[in-house]
């Protein structure tokens, strides 16, 4: 083993000799980058769907900004729950202990029941009444054994009307109550906003925040784990101080532009052959800031 590849993880090392562009595919793949604000959040999922059935179950809100890890994580934890099949269920349905759904960008009732049919896969017509959609839902989650509700996107609730607002935040409430499931919300800080608007959710969910990154210890560990995992034939020293420093700034502490930011360089280390990521390789990506971006929009 080339001494040269030392600075990556034994898993990724067999891939160091691999050509061009079969580095840069493996660069860009997703893959789960551990931490331990993940950790305590799956944890604390865990928990919840652990929980034994009562009339009022607790619930959790992930709430943060952005892009900054929120879906990955509840994403992990529904994959590492997934469906199986139900042998010896006499409905003969696979059970789903965790259902994962996002809420509808333009709120109501009608596309949110949808959306929970299309997760447990189950055909409907958008014209279907609001009320069957409902039943349906509800039975169908009572049959898969569901034991955890998760809505991805909270805050979109607030893009409804408020007539709108108030009708899902009491379905949310029902829906607990009916199943007697955890809910976890997740969304940023509007979703927080909407939850608070409601004396009864509020009290009922746990907020869980995400915040923006700085450069602490575990920055700094997050760098190396990235690092070690990008087959780039050179050490980076990404959690050295001037480097870290320039991440932070350029993605202004959001976890998503963090790597993002990573993920291009390594490319064009890997293009230019210079096979570490340097700020001038930083530079030469063009990354522009979050907030510059958004002027640009504008």
């Amino acid at each position: 083993m080339s001494d040269e590849h030392l600075h990556l993880h034994p898993s990724t090392r067999r891939f160091a000799d691999e050509d061009a562009q079969s580095r840069i595919r493996r660069i860009r793949t997703d893959r789960w980058i551990g931490y331990a604000r993940a950790e305590a959040v799956l944890a604390a999922l865990e928990d919840l769907l652990s929980f034994p059935r009562r009339t009022r179950m607790p619930n959790l809100l992930l709430v943060g900004p952005t892009n900054n890890g929120k879906t990955m994580i509840v994403e992990m934890f529904r994959r590492a729950h997934p469906g199986t099949a139900a042998e010896g269920n006499d409905d003969g349905m696979a059970l789903l202990p965790v259902v994962k759904v996002q809420m509808p960008s333009g709120p109501d009732e009608g596309r949110f029941f949808g959306a929970i049919l299309d997760a447990l896969g189950m055909p409907f017509s958008p014209r279907d009444r609001i009320a069957a959609k409902q039943d349906t839902a509800v039975r169908v989650m009572r049959a898969a054994g569901t034991r955890m509700l998760v809505i991805d996107e909270l805050h979109n609730v607030l893009s409804g009307s408020a007539m709108q607002q108030r009708r899902l935040l009491n379905l949310l409430r029902w829906l607990g109550n009916e199943l007697q499931i955890p809910l976890v919300g997740v969304g940023t800080a509007e979703a927080l906003r909407a939850i608070r608007s409601d004396d009864q959710l509020v009290n009922r969910f746990q907020p869980y925040p995400l915040p923006l990154w700085s450069d602490d210890e575990e920055y700094r560990r997050l760098l190396s784990t990235l690092e070690a995992v990008l087959p780039l034939r050179k050490p980076s020293h990404l959690a050295d101080t001037a480097l870290a420093a320039r991440i932070l700034s350029a993605s202004e502490g959001v976890l998503g532009e963090m790597i993002a930011i990573i993920i291009r360089a390594a490319v064009r280390a890997v293009d230019t052959g210079a096979e570490a990521i340097s700020a001038r390789v930083i530079e030469d990506t063009g990354f522009i800031r979050p907030s510059e971006r958004r002027r640009v929009a504008v």
